[in-house]
């Protein structure tokens, strides 16, 4: 089988249909970084503007493959949908399928797709690919459904070209193997990758609370901890939104009941807890405290809401922004390396030397694995293999 990445990234795409014996002819990425690395590990020059590519020209090929930009769809961007010209970048996909007419066309994206503009994203796909003629099939997968620590919900879309439709739903096989994500670590980490300074000093401060609370105390919603102590109710109150208030009067019954303790720890941390506004918010997100509890043994993402907590059965979804998961057992932020193998790419795979560049690429990936699910199941489905 043979067919174009479009929107390829590092690929994702490319790794889940070599390993199913499929030819690429042509990749296509705008990011000058990804071309490079795509150079990189398939020997294939990535063409620059996916609007250049002459459909009219191209070889005849089986399948449409794309990661097409989420940016739009997403709920951390603006949802400005299809006034964004980033939204119109499904377009393309079709243009080139309505000439070349590929047997198949997987495409993925967030999850949020489904619902944005009211739907209204989601019904202008499907229309496009039923006029261009294709039978549509979504699947919604995470790669901690098939054994890889990672929570990470994506749609994958399968198309099918309407001549060769059987009528019948592709099924995926069913898995839920259990995973210790310590497997995916790295065995010797660089210093580099430990937290230091304010980062160290404020979680270890927070740390210094936590342990204050009770057994099976309760200390969610998120902590909004300047907001009681710089609060003035008076006149500030109501310029809040309605979901902050109610933190805040939440937060009320928490630091009331450890009144004591909030007031020496919040003397003794409240210079650098001005530093940044995220240092004085803390989400929660593991539960009632336990014995012995301690933010380090959880994951911890540094989140523009705030400091975010998060168990450790999987590791929290990676993003293409600075927000890289920290293990706190450890003290020190995941690796590219291990990012990669969350996203199912091998450990041959040849990273960029810039880890700022390859935390990013890697948050924008799509996950091998889960891809190679659907497409081996589809082939399968259709006698292909």
């Amino acid at each position: 089988m043979i067919y174009i990445d479009l929107f390829c990234g590092i690929g994702g795409f490319h790794q889940a249909l070599k390993s199913l014996n499929c030819k690429c002819i042509l990749a296509s990425d705008i990011d000058k970084n990804c071309q490079d690395i795509y150079k990189l590990n398939y020997d294939i020059e990535v063409q620059k503007d996916v609007k250049k590519i002459d459909e009219n020209s191209l070889s005849d090929f089986d399948i449409i493959c794309a990661g097409f930009p989420c940016q739009t769809f997403s709920n951390a961007g603006k949802k400005k949908t299809f006034s964004d010209k980033r939204g119109l970048l499904f377009d393309e996909i079709i243009r080139i399928a309505k000439v070349k007419k590929p047997k198949f066309i997987f495409l993925e994206n967030v999850k949020h797709i489904l619902k944005v503009d009211d739907g209204n994203v989601i019904k202008y796909i499907e229309t496009q690919l039923n006029e261009s003629g294709y039978i549509l099939q979504l699947f919604n997968m995470s790669p901690h459904n098939y054994g890889i620590p990672q929570q990470r919900e994506r749609i994958y879309f399968v198309c099918v070209r309407k001549d060769i439709y059987n009528h019948i739903d592709i099924k995926l096989p069913i898995k839920d193997i259990k995973t210790n994500f310590e497997n995916y670590l790295d065995k010797n980490v660089e210093d580099k990758y430990y937290i230091k300074g304010d980062i160290l000093n404020v979680l270890e401060a927070w740390d210094e609370l936590i342990k204050q609370f009770d057994i099976d105390e309760k200390i969610s919603p998120t902590i909004l901890i300047n907001e009681y102590y710089l609060l003035d109710r008076k006149t500030n109150f109501d310029k809040y939104p309605k979901w902050k208030q109610k933190y805040i009067i939440e937060n009320e019954k928490l630091i009331n009941k450890y009144k004591n303790q909030f007031d020496e720890w919040y003397e003794k941390y409240k210079t650098l807890l001005s530093k940044r506004e995220i240092y004085a918010k803390l989400e929660w997100q593991v539960g009632l405290i336990k014995p012995n509890d301690s933010i380090f043994n959880y994951f911890i993402q540094i989140r523009q809401s705030g400091i975010r907590v998060k168990k450790t059965k999987y590791f929290p979804t990676l993003v293409a922004i600075s927000q890289i998961p920290i293990y706190g057992k450890e003290k020190r932020y995941i690796t590219p390396r291990e990012c990669a193998r969350l996203q199912s790419f091998p450990d041959n795979f040849i990273l960029s030397n810039n880890d700022k560049i390859s935390y990013k690429q890697l948050g924008n990936a799509v996950n091998v694995q889960n891809v190679k699910t659907v497409v081996e199941a589809t082939f399968k489905h259709y006698n292909i293999m």
